[in-house]
């Protein structure tokens, strides 16, 4: 029968080896069952490929098969993980820290990898139940671990899972360990290499005691607790959108001293089916429709909502006219660093030697506000685990206030060292405290922001090309822009451009080429052009690491004279950015 299906050789050749290697009955009953009923689709897009595991982990559709989230592919991910451990901690105790979410089957992936590492002779701390993955990052510290994981699909959909890797630092694993890593996963080609048998004394469980420091350590961050005490019933609305944000985000809240916080009941039972969104993401209005209206009911202060894993973050404003609306990523973080600087400078915590922390793609009004208020601004490649490098390398040497990226991920010290979306939730709400208790609402608060610094507008072009061909001509597209540079934005001379493939920065105005310094401080060659205008324009090409598509990023910026003019001038930013999409012929 299989043979009469015309599958891809690939696909046909790990069918055949999942049916008569060592794989449970259940799973050879579920793959037959497929060929009975002549699915070809679903047998190709299961086994046409192994799951990669790339340098950040795994990331897939749950299912039987090689191209699949399941037993099998997370135990070749965890034993090559293990055997990487094993060689480069020899002779010592390795010690691992395992977290899950609420995803469909996480807990039984979180055991599955705790059973496989302690049979390769790993200690284990797994928790009993669901929690976000900051917090697993603060415990690999925290345990002295050197490794982590943390099961989750961040906000794909709900058929999706995932399984990221931590290094010792509590940061996703970078340049050599992650590549190194890959080549270990990719070395077990059978499933009898996999050690299926856990060895119980080897695995501890873990919760509350953890608890209670994580979230001492989100306390810690505060930097008003004054204000907060005066705003304590200030109204805030927050939504784990059925994640594990539940478990952590109303505990911090309460520690700080708010009192008003209104949990949206639909979504607060973590569930990996994710029942009342369509796509669990706060970065995506409808996944907020619930929070937002529960806002209206009650006249918040504030609206707030985690993922289902809890490492991003999104927040509503009320506007002028009493309407609720989303802030962006780019919004979001600089107002975190808008209030950070100006609450460490008024608590006398400015020494000089404070930094911040953004990816090349986010906001350059960070890098403003940061400039004028003398501390380092650094920037690094996309990625968190490339601000958490530059967080290492200046560990004991400078300060680090806070980072973020405009994917909605957000850190505030460096207690933890990813996206933190409970200590983000903390810091957002005591800003909205401050603001409030300036007698400002949080819109105003950042109208503030604009007019001080400038009114940034950052747009986001995504332009899909499937398959080889569409490989190919994403390639073309960076090479016609690498070897052609526009030479106006929207009527603004082109004076520079960053080749971070090459590690080049070129003056335009003079042809001088210097080296970007790479191996250190987020920085390495990547796949990225970036061009700068004279009126402060940035523009920037990426190809997706993970997707068929190539992401342009363009940012411009504006004065903003007073708070009435907001929507106006964010309708003209929004112009040129349409204006320059057009011009290169993105869309």
């Amino acid at each position: 029968m299989l043979n009469k299906l015309k599958l891809d050789s690939t696909a046909e050749k790990n069918i055949k080896t999942w049916l008569k290697g060592r794989y449970d009955q259940t799973v050879k009953d579920e793959i037959q069952q497929l060929i009975d009923a002549g699915n070809t689709n679903q047998l190709t897009d299961s086994f046409y490929k192994n799951l990669e595991f790339g340098t950040g982990g795994l990331r897939g559709e749950l299912g039987v098969g090689s191209n699949r989230m399941n037993k099998y592919t997370v135990g070749a991910a965890t034993q090559g993980l293990a055997n990487y451990l094993n060689k480069c901690f020899a002779g010592e105790e390795i010690k691992v820290a395992i977290a899950y979410d609420s995803r469909n089957f996480s807990p039984e992936f979180g055991q599955i990898a705790a059973d496989i590492l302690s049979a390769n002779g790993i200690t284990v701390y797994l928790y009993k139940a669901l929690r976000p993955t900051p917090q697993l990052s603060f415990t690999v510290r925290e345990l002295g671990c050197q490794s982590g994981i943390v099961i989750t699909a961040s906000h794909n959909p709900r058929e999706y899972n995932g399984y990221k890797v931590y290094w010792v630092d509590g940061s996703q694993v970078v340049a050599p360990h992650d590549k190194n890593i890959v080549s270990e996963v990719n070395a077990i080609t059978n499933v009898k290499d996999i050690k299926f048998k856990g060895v119980k004394k080897r695995i501890k469980m873990i919760g509350e005691v953890l608890d209670k420091k994580y979230l001492k350590a989100v306390k810690s961050i505060a930097v008003s607790p004054r204000i907060i005490k005066k705003q304590k019933d200030l109204k805030i609305v927050y939504s784990s959108i059925h994640g594990t944000g539940i478990t952590m985000v109303p505990p911090a809240l309460a520690q700080l001293g708010f009192e008003n916080v209104t949990i949206v009941q639909e979504q607060a039972t973590p569930d990996g089916n994710f029942p009342t969104v369509i796509y669990p993401n706060p970065e995506e209005k409808e996944a907020m429709s619930l929070a937002l209206k529960k806002a209206q009911e009650i006249d918040a202060d504030l609206v707030i909502a985690t993922d289902p894993d809890a490492d991003r973050v999104g927040m509503g404003v009320k506007n002028p006219e009493g309407e609720w609306q989303l802030l962006n990523g780019n919004q979001a973080a600089s107002l975190i660093i808008f209030y950070l600087l100006k609450a460490w400078k008024s608590a006398g915590k400015l020494t000089g030697n404070e930094f911040v922390c953004k990816t090349i793609v986010t906001t350059d009004l960070i890098d403003a506000m940061a400039e004028k208020a003398g501390v380092k601004c650094y920037n690094t490649l996309t990625g968190f685990k490339y601000i958490a490098q530059v967080i290492r390398e200046l560990e004991g040497k400078q300060t680090f206030i806070g980072g973020g990226e405009e994917s909605y991920g957000y850190l505030i010290g460096d207690k933890v060292r990813d996206k933190d979306a409970i200590a983000s939730c903390a810091m957002i709400a005591e800003l909205t405290a401050y603001a409030k208790h300036k007698g400002i609402s949080l819109f105003d608060f950042l109208a503030d922001m604009y007019k001080t610094f400038g009114f940034y507008y950052e747009g986001l072009i995504s332009v899909t090309k499937k398959g080889k061909t569409g490989a190919e001509e994403i390639q073309q597209m960076m090479t016609d822009f690498r070897n052609n540079p526009p030479k106006t934005l929207a009527g603004s001379k082109v004076i520079k451009m960053d080749d971070l493939g090459l590690l080049k920065r070129t003056n335009l105005k003079t042809g001088e080429v210097t080296e970007i310094e790479s191996g250190k401080m987020g920085m390495e060659a990547s796949n990225v052009l970036q061009f700068f205008t004279e009126d402060g324009t940035k523009f920037t090409c990426r190809p997706s690491g993970t997707e068929p598509k190539i992401k342009f990023y363009i940012g411009v910026k504006d004065k903003l004279k007073n708070k009435n003019e907001f929507e106006a001038t964010l309708e003209k930013l929004k112009l040129k950015v349409a204006k320059i999409g057009q011009e290169l012929n993105l869309n």
